[in-house]
């Protein structure tokens, strides 16, 4: 196409992208501010053979519209249909998956030395937000990529936020830099790349020259400075503070979210005014969080106390380590970061906070499967990655009011690492307590007592597992829900006696194989008592995440997918009790004593 008919398709792909993301709900803002950048790099690069690699990739949509997925943009972030991000099995034109910030330089380096090496021909253009650039992992691939001096196209989607406005000191001179056209001596000159820029990145026709001479003159990394406006066209976006960054389905005429009313709090603004209740009382408390105030409720904590609130932008290692700075320094703070982002500080958490011993607390938000995100941000690890570590106490809350107390036991722990985690959405509707009150340290709770199986859960399927109590005693089976409520240090009192006093101990989890199962193990092999021959001792069996990704759908359909709802549990008791043969449920006993010696906490 020519440039005058690229910029009605401009208009028509604005719209469409509109009208798509108005039916499924996702990220509009950033994708509203590519589209010109989006017509541009197709017009004059081709792809797939030259790859186009997307930062995040929460700007995709248009490219997915215009690569032959337009049909089917109305399945978006739902079960079978495409996802939100960039990924490698959906299309050609997706030659490396994102979900995470600040990878794009890297992965694209890595195809433009492999196409220097004989491998895929073609050139490479990455495209990056401003927001990512507050990583160390953007400035190591520049770093990288200066001193090899090969032929790659760096694209800086500069439109000063990310999810919420840029913070920090690159981002002010980012602001500086786009005020001065034609830098000769900036940062990015001075690492060995030619710097272009500043250029309007909604200007489709200047953008279209400007690529277009760069492809045909560039010998080495080339960076173009493109300015531009998240959610870009659409008055709704623009004028909102978060410019539409994450949107439910919503009227377009009026911009009016179709938001469901909340049958309870959600987990993220319960943790928030717990901390801020916390905080009230000591003032030794901090809350930090990595470019997701909003996601994360900090922003809450920020609106009382200001100058104990930080956002260090898209740098969770620093995050991590500025944190433990911080509590070596005599502070309390709270690092609140989601679980599948707290995997990029894990070094961090390491050496610099589990080897000193420092008492930061990790509040980990969306724990388990989360939805329409899919699996890069699921929160499937924390737990094993974190107990592994000597010295960390690991808390995961059954509930808002569980969550509270977390809080509050997290303040008052100045031992060592400690770490809580909860879900994503809302809560389950419990009476909530008026301020959180410290747990004791490694102590589980039993919530109903039963008999003949024990359901042991740690973290938020203890709602499924009460179902499947009520399923079973249709079935003649009764059965004790206990909460663990601690994978480390772990209540091994409760586990023991649950073992001993049941045919079958079931735990439950949210997370991958390797985190409390496998504690609960290691616990009872350790203690001998596994090695009984099959009848004469209690059956164990475990459910965990299946040990694959879980691809996007709505949180109840992945924990289908999972197998961890109430029906998968009451079935599994079901079958595991038919296999033992066992004698009929009114007269069992074991080891020669009643099984109704676990008493209800309170």
């Amino acid at each position: 196409m020519d440039s005058e008919k690229l910029v009605r398709l401009a208009g028509e792909l604005r719209a469409e992208t509109i009208r798509i993301v108005s039916r499924t709900g996702g990220h509009l803002g950033s994708s509203l501010g590519v589209i010109e950048l989006t017509l541009a790099i197709h017009a004059i690069f081709d792809t797939p053979h030259d790859k186009l690699i997307w930062d995040v990739s929460h700007q995709c949509y248009p490219h997915k519209i215009l690569t032959g997925r337009r049909e089917r943009m109305l399945g978006l972030r739902k079960k079978d249909g495409p996802s939100g991000f960039t990924r490698r099995a959906e299309s050609p034109y997706d030659p490396f998956g994102a979900a995470h910030s600040s990878t794009s330089i890297s992965a694209g380096l890595g195809f433009a030395m492999a196409r220097e090496l004989g491998g895929d021909p073609g050139d490479v253009v990455c495209v990056i937000g401003d927001g990512a650039m507050s990583a160390g992992m953007a400035f190591e691939a520049i770093n990288n990529a200066g001193a090899l001096g090969k032929r790659i196209f760096v694209i800086l989607n500069d439109n000063a936020m990310s999810i919420s406005p840029s913070t920090g000191a690159f981002a002010t001179y980012l602001a500086e830099l786009g005020a001065r056209p034609g830098e000769e001596r900036s940062f990015f000159a001075q690492m060995g790349f030619a710097y272009h820029g500043p250029v309007d990145g909604h200007d489709l026709p200047g953008l279209l020259e400007k690529l277009r001479s760069l492809r045909e003159e560039a010998t080495g990394p080339v960076l173009l400075h493109a300015i531009t406006r998240k959610g870009a066209g659409y008055d709704a976006a623009e004028t909102s503070a978060d410019k539409y960054h994450g949107v439910a389905k919503f009227d377009v005429e009026t911009g009016q979210q179709a938001k469901a009313a909340a049958a309870a709090p959600s987990y993220t603004k319960v943790f928030a005014g717990a901390l801020v209740k916390e905080a009230e009382k000591d003032s030794r408390i901090i809350a930090i969080t990595a470019a997701m105030e909003a996601g994360t409720g900090v922003d809450i904590f920020r609106r009382h106390f200001p100058d104990r609130a930080f956002d260090v932008g898209i740098a969770e290692q620093h995050a991590v380590t500025f944190a433990a700075g911080l509590a070596a320094g005599g502070m309390k703070p709270f690092c609140a970061i989601y679980s599948t982002f707290l995997q990029r500080g894990y070094d961090q958490i390491v050496h610099d906070v589990a080897l000193q011993g420092l008492p930061v607390r990790f509040a980990i938000d969306r724990a388990g499967l989360v939805g329409a995100d899919g699996p890069t941000h699921a929160g499937a690890f924390d737990v094993g990655y974190l107990a592994n570590l000597p010295g960390f106490t690991v808390m995961a809350a059954s509930d808002e009011a569980e969550l509270v107390n977390m809080v509050a036991t997290a303040a008052a722990h100045d031992s060592g690492p400690i770490a809580f985690r909860y879900p994503r959405g809302e809560g389950t509707g419990v009476a909530m307590p008026e301020t959180g009150v410290p747990l004791p340290i490694g102590k589980g709770r039993v919530v109903a007592a039963g008999g003949t199986v024990a359901l042991l859960s740690f973290g938020g399927r203890l709602g499924e597992c009460l179902m499947a109590r009520q399923m079973l005693a249709t079935h003649g089976i009764p059965v004790t829900v206990a909460d663990a409520r601690f994978a480390k240090p772990l209540d091994t009192g409760l586990l023991e006696e649950l073992y001993e006093t049941h045919e079958l101990l079931v735990t439950i989890e949210e997370g991958a194989s390797g985190g409390f199962a496998a504690l609960v193990l290691s616990h009872l092999a350790g203690r001998g008592l596994l090695d009984g021959h099959l009848g004469s001792r209690c059956a164990l069996r475990t459910m965990t995440l299946p040990d694959r990704f879980i691809a996007q759908a709505s949180p109840e359909e992945m924990y289908e997918d999972a197998g961890l709802s109430a029906h998968h549990i009451a079935l599994l008791v079901r079958d595991v009790l038919a296999a033992r043969s066992v004698v009929p449920l009114a007269a069992r006993q074991l080891n020669g004593r009643h099984v109704r010696r676990v008493q209800v906490a309170e």
